[in-house]
C-alpha cells in the first residue's frame, strides 16, 4: 500500500448515451467523447507515455490538469489489486480544480507526502474528473473522525471500476471523464529481472507465458527473466489472444487483452415428417409433446443430432425409438396393438 504520510506542524444538459466501459486495464472509460478532459501525470513522467520506476521510500507528486472547472478524484491501484484513495482527503484544501490549471497532490503546503511503498510491481493512478461533486459513499469512507484518508471498500481494481461506473451512470454522459498514469515500484537492490502486467476486460482469464501458465489476468508478475516470449491469454467463451511480449529488466511490460465473445453458430434446424396409419396419435420428441398426427402425418423441426421419439395412441402399444437426424426426411411409425 502506498503511504500517505502526514507532516506535523453546474452540469451540462445532456442525456446519457452509453454505459461506462471497463477497459482491459480494469479502468473506467467514458465511451463517448466529452468536451471535458483530464490529464493525470506522475512527476517522473510529464509526457504520460512512459512507465517510470520509483524505489521504495521515494516521494512522488501526482498532478492533474482539466480544461474546465471540475472535481478531481484520484485513486492508486497497487500491484496486488488493492486501492488507495489519494483525493479527496482531509489534508488537502479541496479536490476542485479550476479550468486550464494544474494542481499537484501533495501541493506545496499540504500536510502529507506521497511515499512509495510496496508491493513491487506495476501501479496505476486513476483520475476521474466530474463537472459536479460525486458521492463516493459506496466506494470509500472515513472510518473515524480522526481519519485523514478514506478507506476504499473496493478490494480490487475491477471492483473499483465497477463501483465508479455505478456512481457516474446517473449523471449526464458529457460531464465526466477519466485518465490513467502508470509507474513501477522497484526494490532498493539492483534489478536484473522484469515484471509483466496482463489486463483483461473479462473475468476468469488466464495467462500462459512461454508455455508456462502464470495464473489469472489483472495481476502483475514479477521476477521474470528479460527476453522475448510468446504469451497466450485465454478466457472461457472467448477466442484466445496470442502475441509476443518483451520483458525488460527494471520495468513492467503491459499487455492488454480485449476479448471479443465467440458467437455460437445458430442451431441447424431440420424438418422431419412422421407418417403413421394411426390418426390422433400423440408424438413426443425428447420428452416434449410435438403434436398430434392428423391425416396420416405430422411435420416437426428438430436440431441436427440424436432424438428420442415416442408415439402414444389409444388402443396401441407405446412406440419408443431413437433416431439420428442428419437431413430433412420422413419417419414411418405403425405402432402395434
Amino acid at each position: 500500500m502506498k503511504k500517505l504520510l502526514m507532516i506535523p506542524a453546474a452540469l451540462l444538459l445532456s442525456t446519457a448515451a452509453a454505459a461506462p466501459k471497463i477497459s482491459a486495464q480494469s479502468i473506467i472509460v467514458n465511451p463517448t467523447q466529452p468536451d471535458l478532459s483530464v490529464s493525470v501525470r506522475i512527476d517522473k513522467d510529464s509526457s504520460g507515455a512512459q512507465n517510470p520506476a520509483y524505489k521504495v521510500g521515494e516521494k512522488a507528486v501526482i498532478s492533474a490538469t482539466v480544461n474546465r472547472d471540475a472535481y478531481v478524484y484520484l485513486f492508486n491501484v497497487n500491484p496486488d489489486g488493492s486501492v488507495d484513495q489519494i483525493l479527496p482527503n482531509r489534508l488537502s484544501d479541496s479536490n476542485f480544480v479550476k479550468a486550464n490549471t494544474t494542481r499537484s497532490f501533495p501541493a506545496p503546503g499540504d500536510k502529507f507526502t506521497f511515499d512509495i511503498a510496496g508491493p513491487i510491481g506495476q501501479n496505476k493512478v486513476l483520475a476521474l474528473a466530474s463537472l459536479s461533486e460525486l458521492n463516493l459513499s459506496q466506494i470509500s469512507s472515513f472510518k473515524t473522525a480522526q481519519d485523514q484518508f478514506a478507506t476504499v471498500n473496493a478490494k480490487s481494481q475491477a471492483g473499483l471500476a465497477q463501483a465508479l461506473s455505478i456512481v457516474v451512470t446517473p449523471i449526464p454522459q458529457n460531464s465526466w471523464v477519466s485518465d490513467t498514469a502508470f509507474y513501477t515500484v522497484a526494490g532498493q537492490t539492483p534489478i536484473s529481472t522484469g515484471s509483466l502486467f496482463v489486463g483483461a476486460n473479462v473475468d476468469n482469464a488466464t495467462v500462459t507465458l512461454n508455455g508456462q501458465r502464470l495464473g489469472g489476468a489483472n495481476v502483475t508478475y514479477n521476477n521474470l527473466r528479460p527476453g522475448s516470449y510468446p504469451i497466450r491469454i485465454q478466457a472461457p467463451g472467448y477466442r484466445d489472444i496470442s502475441t509476443t511480449v518483451a520483458i525488460r529488466a527494471g520495468t513492467t511490460t503491459n499487455v492488454n487483452a480485449e476479448f471479443v465473445a465467440v458467437t455460437p453458430p445458430a442451431p441447424t434446424q431440420l424438418t422431419i415428417t412422421i407418417r403413421s396409419s394411426v390418426n390422433n396419435a400423440r408424438v413426443f420428441v425428447d420428452g416434449r409433446e410435438a403434436g398430434t398426427i392428423n391425416n396420416g402425418s405430422l411435420s416437426i423441426q428438430v436440431d441436427r443430432g440424436s432424438h428420442e421419439i415416442v408415439m402414444i395412441a389409444p388402443g396401441y402399444r407405446t412406440f419408443l425409438s431413437t433416431y439420428n437426424v442428419t437431413t430433412n426426411g420422413q419417419i414411418t411409425i405403425n405402432p402395434t396393438r
